[in-house]
């Protein structure tokens, strides 16, 4: 078996209180990428730099310290809860952890942050099956809030929701998100979500990121064949015109064995010989926007 890359030459910064989407086919690496900069997982190589300061290889210590500052969000919520576990437990575990507060001083905090996410005080002694899936993701984003973060990753954390209750969490964390002054990655394979929710965006496909702009930028104007091909994809209320979507055609490639060149190039419908042969380089092709595609010089 050769060696499986799921993420391989990637490079993104988010700046603090950005709202930062990473968008992409299911399988393309994007919640890896969310756990490896949460250090769930480990580098095989590069740096993560979390506040002008490098994590890559920071010590136990260190790390625990980090993780009151960075948390995440989880796509299943019910998966997430200890089903044995009340949810003031669960929610207290974690502060017994990273914060310093007393027994009353954690229930005080706990009971308030409840209220914040749309619940009562008496859901602090239920279980988790006792609670709607709605419910149950707004304690996930207390249990996360209760250790006082600044950088929260968000992976598919409505994805598993019904389409009325995605907006009430995405209003709620876009609230918090403006009041507690977050930085959040949002990872997501929604695109009218991402398009509501997020202010800069990053394309991933097969591990690798293919563009990069401002929400307006990427939504108007899309560079990179893959990118034209997803935001074709988003469903259209009256759309008549007959061709206007993109149907890309072939799988992803296969971690294990990805494609010579450009990784996108099998399935592409803008194709030339450079793009079997060379790997595209990221490149700025106006401020802020960067894409990894040879049509750039082809014109």
């Amino acid at each position: 078996m050769g060696t499986i890359k799921a993420v391989d030459d990637l490079s993104i910064s988010i700046k603090e209180s950005q709202i930062f989407g990473l968008v992409g086919e299911s399988g393309c690496g994007k919640s890896t990428v969310g756990r490896t900069i949460l250090r769930f997982w480990e580098l095989t190589s590069g740096r993560i730099i979390f506040k002008n300061r490098d994590i890559t290889d920071v010590d136990k210590k260190s790390l625990k310290k980090l993780k009151s500052e960075m948390q995440m969000i989880f796509q299943d919520p019910s998966a997430s809860l200890n089903p044995r576990m009340r949810i003031g437990t669960s929610i207290e575990r974690a502060m017994k952890i990273h914060t310093s507060y007393n027994g009353s001083d954690r229930r005080e905090k706990i009971v308030a942050l409840l209220k914040k996410m749309g619940l009562q005080p008496e859901h602090y002694n239920r279980y988790p099956h006792e609670l709607s899936g709605g419910q149950q993701q707004r304690v996930g984003i207390a249990r996360a809030l209760a250790v006082e973060p600044s950088f929260i990753v968000l992976d598919e954390a409505t994805s598993a929701l019904d389409v009325s209750v995605q907006a009430q969490i995405l209003n709620l964390l876009k609230v918090l998100q403006r009041d507690l002054k977050l930085t959040y990655l949002f990872i997501s394979h929604n695109l009218s979500v991402i398009d509501h929710f997020c202010s800069h965006i990053a394309v991933m496909y097969a591990g690798k990121i293919v563009e990069i702009a401002d929400r307006d930028t990427l939504f108007k104007s899309p560079k990179h064949p893959y990118t034209q091909s997803l935001l074709s994809s988003i469903p259209e209320i009256g759309r008549q015109k007959e061709g206007s979507r993109v149907v890309l055609k072939g799988e992803v490639p296969s971690p294990e064995n990805p494609p010579a060149g450009c990784r996108f190039h099998p399935r592409c419908f803008k194709m030339s010989g450079k793009c079997k042969l060379e790997e595209p380089q990221m490149i700025e092709v106006e401020k802020g926007h960067l894409l990894a595609c040879h049509l750039v010089d082809l014109k």
